[in-house]
């Protein structure tokens, strides 16, 4: 099982086995449909993402919100799981996906409306043994030590199926896109989710260190995890090439203007990078706490929200941040900005809108 002491700050996302008792018994929750909530935009959330002027909110027992005048109000989607959902990613105004527990990715072409399953952590594990097993027959996989050891860690993490979640998903346009979670794993699309390729052998992560969030910041995708570990797709080799910085520590998330990078993690930890991942300067973020959520606005404009609730702002692109004066604070594992005057924060008292001021 993927044990939530594996990304501590990250307390909201409580992840649990992928069976759940369920009226008396014990069912899949990947089969089993969301109920409805009047609180549900008030239990925990953990993604955000804008599908249009729509504002989409995913959080536990399956619970999608959305919210049409701006974080003011919200209303419960249709969603087929009750697992818990850690992130969404809207390239266009209808489609969408979200990604969580039991290794489940749904998708939208409504604006976040209804959604389907595309695919969970089952089938996942199977797609990547059956993937590796023929490139291995074919002897696409080469021979020798490195060969057996690829082999070996698929069966493994891919046998574990649905105790594996997936923690971020990323998508360019309506059928480009990434999704990725614990162990290295990563799988890709070019046909909107109808088929998945994995991309376990496509990562310089020979540890199979956790990949937590991946982004598209101008031209480049980036992918970031435990240790340190920043990925840079080398869009012309297919593959995802380790990129060195400073820190050593788990980062949690990337966010960024154009060629703009930032990377922030635990203990407040932030670096940024003007040149692409080549060299990385530290940014005083001013917190101790985990930053666990971030977003760019506007054409300078960075937001990153912290573990308790702080959320700070740029004006800068990433290079000095100051506080956001709050109503009230709250745990947060993701910020949203709406317009030039608003932000909407997501966590575990779920998603509220604050001024940005």
């Amino acid at each position: 099982m993927f044990k939530s002491a594996l990304r501590p700050v990250i307390t909201a996302l409580a992840l649990v086995l992928p069976l759940a008792a369920i009226a008396g018994g014990y069912s899949d929750v990947a089969a089993v449909p969301a109920k409805a909530s009047p609180l549900a935009a008030k239990s925990l959330l953990n993604g955000l993402a804008r599908a249009g002027e729509r504002i989409v909110a995913v959080g536990q027992r399956g619970h999608i919100v959305l919210s049409d005048d701006g974080g003011k109000s919200w209303r419960q989607a249709s969603v087929p799981v009750s697992s818990d959902l850690v992130a969404v990613s809207f390239p266009s105004a209808k489609q969408g996906w979200a990604v969580g527990h039991d290794g489940v990715v749904l998708h939208s072409a409504d604006a976040g409306a209804t959604w389907t399953l595309q695919l969970d952590g089952r089938r996942a594990g199977q797609l990547m043994v059956a993937h590796y097993s023929r490139l291995a027959d074919n002897g696409a996989l080469g021979s020798g030590e490195q060969a057996d050891r690829l082999l070996d860690d698929v069966k493994r993490i891919g046998g574990q199926g649905a105790e594996n979640p997936f923690l971020d998903v990323w998508f360019s346009d309506e059928r480009n896109g990434f999704i990725v979670g614990p162990f290295n794993l990563i799988f890709r699309t070019a046909d909107g989710g109808k088929s998945w390729e994995p991309w376990f052998d496509r990562t310089d992560n020979p540890n199979r260190l956790h990949l937590y969030a991946l982004r598209g910041i101008g031209s480049d995708v980036y992918a970031v995890g435990e240790q340190g570990l920043v990925l840079k797709l080398d869009a012309q080799g297919n593959r995802f090439r380790a990129v060195e910085t400073p820190y050593k520590g788990t980062y949690f998330g990337v966010t960024g203007n154009d060629d703009k990078v930032l990377v922030f993690g635990l203990r407040g930890n932030a670096y940024r990078s003007a040149d692409g991942g080549w060299s990385w300067a530290r940014v005083d973020s001013g917190v101790q706490d985990g930053l666990t959520g971030a977003t760019a606005f506007g054409p300078r404009g960075l937001l990153m929200v912290s573990q308790s609730g702080q959320v700070l702002v740029s004006k800068d692109a990433g290079e000095h941040f100051s506080p956001l004066k709050l109503m009230q604070a709250a745990p947060a594992s993701a910020v949203l900005a709406v317009g030039s005057d608003t932000v909407v924060i997501a966590g575990a008292r779920g998603v509220r809108a604050e001024a940005l001021r």
